[in-house]
């Protein structure tokens, strides 16, 4: 019945969503066709997926002979091997084609989130702040994993919001954890594209986990005092009991991890070697590490213009020390150090033991030097420029732009990219502050938080390693066109009441209505109905959805509920029958 709901909500604003999707496909396809994005990683994928469809080997080309590899997780490869299949092998027009629908899938996802918990308004809001956001346009026409990460991620936490109960009013038990196995699914096709779509698992099960504390801790309270504490605790919670949050956890996790287990088989089968993800530095065995290296790197990056400066000619290219911000140098002998180092290296562009073993030392020395800085300011600036600089480096930009010696319309284009990035973080804090009493925000911001801790860890701070945060931005951001009051997921509230048996008509009705003034929500109308059979109906009143809920409370003797500011009713739906 709820997606009659949904279908009326989208005819009644069909030209704004067909308008709004018709500037998404034309933005998406400009930049397709004017800027698409084939890098080294593209045909990295691609070759992986050619030797995968045409030869039945999962490994990459080297010097004509094919090598199994596990240096890149299956998901993207597979994604490329379908689309070869049907449109021919190294067709990456189509392929970023079908990134286009997935883009614009993924604006509806975000819409869809909006609309369960802020409502009608935001979610125009967040699906217009989606369908024009250019840093997920500029990634459709990439052949990245990006797209689709970001597509899951946007499903994952959909689903989540559907689990919780969120906009899902009188669903059963076992619909919600169908809906459960289906996010940690989508969580776990993240997690083939990237492993850091891990986090997300992490996010969503330590919220679980909260819920679960949370709903322990009451039950024990309300053993303590012999009371029954029933249906909301905070702004739009309905409380859940402990065993559907444990059963929601196993199922998420099931999901999840269980696409890696054909993965990890192989590893171990082929290569001999348990990795149910990937390698921390994507390197296959024969690869060499730079451990030395990659931790004196993070001894002094802290910018997105150090990593296409030093880290990515590291090794095969020539580096000059002169790159380097004066924070690599804690003194004039470290510098002459430094310098020595970068010539050894040069001689044959490669890190050899010894040499990476000089770098560890030297790592060494400034982290014992300066701690704090390795571990917590170097940190939070790589976190700060991931979110916050010109998201252009897909563009022939200059990554210097405050040095503003670039040909003016790139210099411009980072200065407007740059400034829509500030405006869309802006509007997703502020959004956050008007949301925060909403039950299920705190999933979004323990996400973001984990993400971004994750991230600072990281020796290359890339600014598209944030873009899988900007479904939570938009949705944040669409805070801000949303009712101040949430929408109260009141029907099962209601319908808890009223399954007591021994507790007859009037003490159901007075319960109800004190739990609705605690809220501020007070009872227009109480009048006595008759029709027997019906047990919960639903009103929707408003032209928004933000001024309604009606219930219809039936069992021996039944009577209607109305409350909110508005009784202009406006249709009626049938919930569940006894």
């Amino acid at each position: 019945m709820r997606d009659l709901v949904r279908q009326n909500e989208v005819r009644q604003n069909k030209r704004f969503f067909l308008l709004a999707s018709l500037a998404a496909l034309g933005l998406r396809l400009f930049l397709v066709l004017r800027f698409p994005g084939i890098v080294d990683d593209s045909r990295l994928y691609a070759n992986i997926a050619e030797n995968w469809l045409q030869h039945g080997i999962y490994g990459v080309t080297n010097s004509g002979v094919i090598m199994p590899t596990l240096s890149r997780l299956p998901g993207y490869p597979a994604f490329l091997a379908a689309i070869f299949a049907v449109f021919g092998i190294e067709n990456f027009r189509a392929v970023l084609l079908v990134q286009v629908l997935f883009d614009l899938a993924t604006c509806f996802l975000i819409a869809d989130l909006a609309r369960r918990m802020l409502g009608a308004r935001a979610a125009q809001a967040a699906f217009l702040l989606a369908a024009v956001c250019p840093f997920l346009a500029n990634y459709a026409a990439t052949a990245l994993t990006e797209t689709l990460e970001i597509f899951f991620t946007a499903l994952a936490l959909d689903l989540a919001i559907r689990g919780l109960g969120i906009g899902e009013a009188g669903n059963s038990a076992s619909r919600r954890m169908m809906t459960w196995l289906a996010c940690g699914l989508s969580v776990g096709a993240g997690i083939l594209l990237r492993p850091d779509g891990g986090i997300l698992l992490a996010a969503i099960g330590s919220y679980l986990l909260w819920l679960l504390v949370r709903s322990l801790r009451a039950r024990r309270g309300e053993t303590r005092t012999g009371e029954t504490s029933q249906g909301e605790t905070r702004q739009g919670e309905t409380r859940l009991p402990p065993r559907m949050i444990l059963w929601a956890g196993v199922l998420l996790t099931i999901g999840a991890t269980a696409p890696l287990v054909p993965w990890t088989l192989r590893n171990l089968d082929n290569l001999h070697r348990f990795e149910p993800l990937a390698p921390r530095y994507a390197n296959d065995s024969d690869e060499p590490l730079m451990p030395g290296f990659n931790r004196w790197a993070k001894s002094w990056t802290a910018e997105y213009v150090s990593v296409e400066d030093i880290y990515w000619n590291v090794p095969g290219e020539l580096i000059n020390v002169t790159a380097l911000p004066n924070r690599a140098f804690d003194s004039s002998q470290q510098r002459d150090e430094t310098a020595e180092l970068f010539a050894d290296y040069n001689r044959d562009h490669d890190i050899t033991p010894e040499i990476d073993a000089r770098f560890a030392a030297l790592a060494a020395e400034r982290i014992h030097a300066a701690p704090l800085r390795y571990y917590v300011w170097l940190p939070a600036l790589r976190i700060a420029d991931m979110w916050l600089r010109p998201r252009t480096e897909l563009f022939p930009s200059d990554p210097r732009w405050w040095q503003f010696n670039d040909d003016a319309r790139w210099l411009a284009l980072s200065l407007g990219f740059g400034l829509l990035n500030l405006f869309y973080v802006a509007l997703a804090g502020a959004g956050l502050w008007r949301a925060r009493a909403f039950f299920g925000i705190g999933l979004f911001v323990l996400f973001l938080l984990l993400r971004s801790v994750f991230l600072g860890t990281l020796e290359n701070p890339e600014p598209r390693y944030t873009l899988e945060c900007y479904p939570v931005v938009i949705f944040l951001a669409s805070a801000l066109f949303c009712p101040k009051s949430p929408q109260y997921d009141l029907p099962n509230c209601e319908y808890r009441l009223c399954q007591s048996a021994s507790v007859d008509l009037v003490k159901r009705s007075n319960a109800l209505k004190i739990k609705l003034e605690q809220y501020g929500l007070g009872v227009a109308q109480l009048r006595p109905i008759s029709s027997p059979g019906i047990s919960v109906i639903l009103c929707f009143l408003g032209e928004d959805k933000s001024d309604f809920y009606a219930f219809v409370c039936i069992r021996s003797f039944p009577c209607v509920l109305v409350y909110e500011r508005s009784l202009c009713w406006r249709s009626a739906y049938l919930l569940c029958k006894s």
